[in-house]
């Protein structure tokens, strides 16, 4: 929800007193660094001006709210005030609360009431605010009690946050109560609004929607909104066709929030997504650029680049954005070199490539193993298009390099970077390290990324993969209690497939699903039919020391082994089975789909957590190179 706190910007008055220098006091206020910003202090402090207030809170103003300041800085001047007003207080509260500080602002309004320094009503956003980031249910309660008692009770901007406070803390009924003494506005309902639908309870929300007096396109919006978060796109839609009724501003965006919402659950939501597109296209909805896109997104993101195609061909006028989607999108398929042909063809249409064109073009040759040609775009984009690489295109050509087994071209790229490589672009080095089974190299840039990203457990398990293919178990074992040192959980891996409405997951060798005993059943259906067409486990991937035996089992029942077995048995002969996966495909279940399209007759759509794999009569749209 939106944050309806707003905080006083305060000018302090021009200084005019007699034998006071104004200039050092005006030059506070237009301070840029910290360095100036002490100098100015040092003369404010020469003209005698410590104890003053005025002069004083425009070095703790800087110090504090700036995005160049030192909160540090300002509290040190802070504690040397014999008497700071509420206004120098306010502001190191807000300075707290910009360095997610909100104990620290709650303490400090402790202080300032201990002080007998009075608050005003901007005192009252920041604290607060603080105790919905703090979860101060009972500092919250009293600081409503001070509102009251100090005459606030009145100030619509004062109970305007109080409504904000209790909703946070699924406090209804306290919130109602605000709302029905207060004299009530635009801002209040819909804040009840969106109060009562994230607690649950829509129908509620819809009750004091409709009670609205006057309604603008942010409370039209928020019940909009309400419904979709709740998958409720029925009443979504017919909310929506009132608001084309009542010609209210903004509706477009509501439209919009579904295409969201169905791009971001994935495969699963492809079924929903489509209605969505016909409901718009049967409504005469304007699908101006913004609104195709994200329908184009959304097809790409469901794994139907036919359809996000079909839109993207039928576009009479295409923005840059749609070109950058649908080069995109063909590259997250696996679909280099169509991607390419798209991107010419962008140009033979005159439309200018901006960065995010290069990332996705450079992207689809790392994915397909365009080594040449990704290197001609990676040059063109200079020298031709005047756009300066940044951190994500040397990603991108780090990963096609290491893809391709050039790991010392990669290493050599990521040592002339004009910027310090992040995780994004060592963790591609090092999975192309595990790749090709660069121990040394891999171990190198492994302790790197470690470093910069301590809390990710894909970084260790990608670095103890490296050293278990290597047979070296000790190294293994030092990862792994580094891991249990730093209390960093392995995020384990799980596949969902979305059927009939209902999103079923699955972990490996679990058996929690209600009909586990058939699904297993299915699997080992499935392993003794692909048996016959070649398949032997590959037990590479298998991080523990065990004999070749045991490691075979876990194989066998990996997550997206599972979710196919439950995709065949509940779906038609012919029937595309679509799964997501949260982690990467693993070699041994990337080859078993294969061969299950074969066996089975079946397209295996599987989203995994970089791109998508298309699997069909015993062929992957990756052509084994992932």
């Amino acid at each position: 929800m939106t944050s309806l706190l707003v905080h006083h910007q305060y000018t302090p008055p021009s200084l005019s007193s007699p034998g006071i220098h104004v200039s050092p006091l005006r030059r506070l206020e237009s301070s840029s660094t910290m360095v100036e910003l002490k100098q100015l202090h040092s003369q404010v402090m020469r003209l005698g001006l410590a104890a003053d207030n005025e002069a004083m809170g425009c070095v703790v103003k800087f110090c504090a709210l700036s995005k160049n300041g030192d909160l540090g800085y300002a509290l040190q001047m802070f504690d040397t005030m014999p008497q700071p007003d509420a206004f120098i207080y306010n502001t190191v509260m807000r300075g707290y609360l910009q360095c997610q500080l909100p104990r620290d602002c709650i303490v400090l309004y402790s202080r300032m009431l201990q002080d007998s320094v009075p608050p005003n009503r901007y005192t009252f956003p920041s604290i607060v605010r603080a105790c919905c980031a703090d979860g101060a249910v009972g500092e919250g309660k009293q600081v409503h009690a001070h509102v009251v008692k100090l005459g606030f009770g009145d100030d619509g901007f004062c109970q305007n946050n109080l409504i904000h406070m209790y909703v946070k803390f699924q406090s209804l009924e306290e919130a109602r109560r605000v709302f029905d003494k207060m004299p009530q506005d635009v801002v209040s309902w819909t804040t009840l609004i969106t109060g009562y639908s994230q607690c649950g309870f829509i129908d509620d929300a819809f009750e004091i929607f409709e009670l609205m007096p006057e309604k603008n396109s942010v409370s039209w919006n928020a019940m909009f909104s309400s419904y979709v978060r709740s998958d409720r796109f029925h009443e979504a839609f017919a909310l929506f066709q009132r608001m084309r009724v009542e010609n209210v501003k903004g509706r477009t965006k509501c439209t919009r929030l579904p295409l969201y919402a169905g791009s971001g659950r994935g495969l699963g939501a492809l079924e929903q997504g489509k209605w969505i597109h016909g409901y718009i296209e049967k409504s005469g909805i304007e699908l101006d650029s913004k609104l195709a896109t994200m329908i184009i997104d959304m097809y790409c993101k469901c794994g139907c680049l036919e359809k996000a195609f079909e839109v993207f061909n039928g576009l009479p006028h295409k923005g840059i954005s749609s070109w950058n989607c649908m080069i995109g999108g063909l590259a997250m398929h696996g679909k280099g070199e169509a991607a390419i042909k798209l991107f010419e063809q962008m140009q033979r249409d005159m439309v200018a490539p901006d960065n995010i064109t290069f990332v996705n073009v450079l992207s689809a040759c790392a994915h397909s193993g365009l080594v040449e040609k990704g290197q001609q775009y990676f040059r063109s984009m200079v020298e031709v298009h005047g756009i300066e690489p940044r951190t994500e295109h040397f990603g991108c050509m780090v990963d096609l390099l290491g893809r391709a087994g050039r790991l010392e071209e990669a290493r050599k790229l990521i040592n002339e970077m004009p910027m310090s490589p992040d995780v994004g672009v060592l963790g591609a080095l090092l999975g192309a390290c595990k790749i090709h089974g660069n121990v040394e190299l891999g171990e190198e840039i492994g302790r790197r990324v470690i470093k910069l990203e301590a809390e990710n457990s894909g970084r260790y398990v990608l670095l103890a993969n490296l050293y278990a293919n290597a047979d070296r178990w000790e190294d293994v074992a030092n990862v792994r209690r580094l891991m249990n040192d730093r209390g960093v959980k392995k995020v384990p891996g799980f596949s969902m497939i979305e059927l009939e409405g209902s999103v079923n997951e699955f972990i490996a060798g679990g058996g929690s699903h209600p009909q586990t005993k058939e699904i297993y059943a299915k699997v080992d259906e499935m392993l003794q039919s692909i048996r016959s067409a070649g398949y032997v486990p590959d037990t590479e991937g298998v991080l523990h020391d065990l004999d070749e035996e045991e490691k075979k089992n876990p194989l066998y029942y990996h997550s997206e082994k599972l979710a196919i077995a439950f995709g065949l048995l509940k779906t038609k002969p012919g029937e595309t089975v679509r799964i997501s996966k949260n982690l990467r495909v693993c070699k041994d279940c990337h080859r078993a789909s294969k061969l299950i399209s074969k066996v089975f007759h079946r397209e295996i759509i599987v989203r995994d957590r970089n791109r998508f794999h298309h699997f069909r009569r015993g062929d992957c749209s990756c052509k084994d190179y992932w």
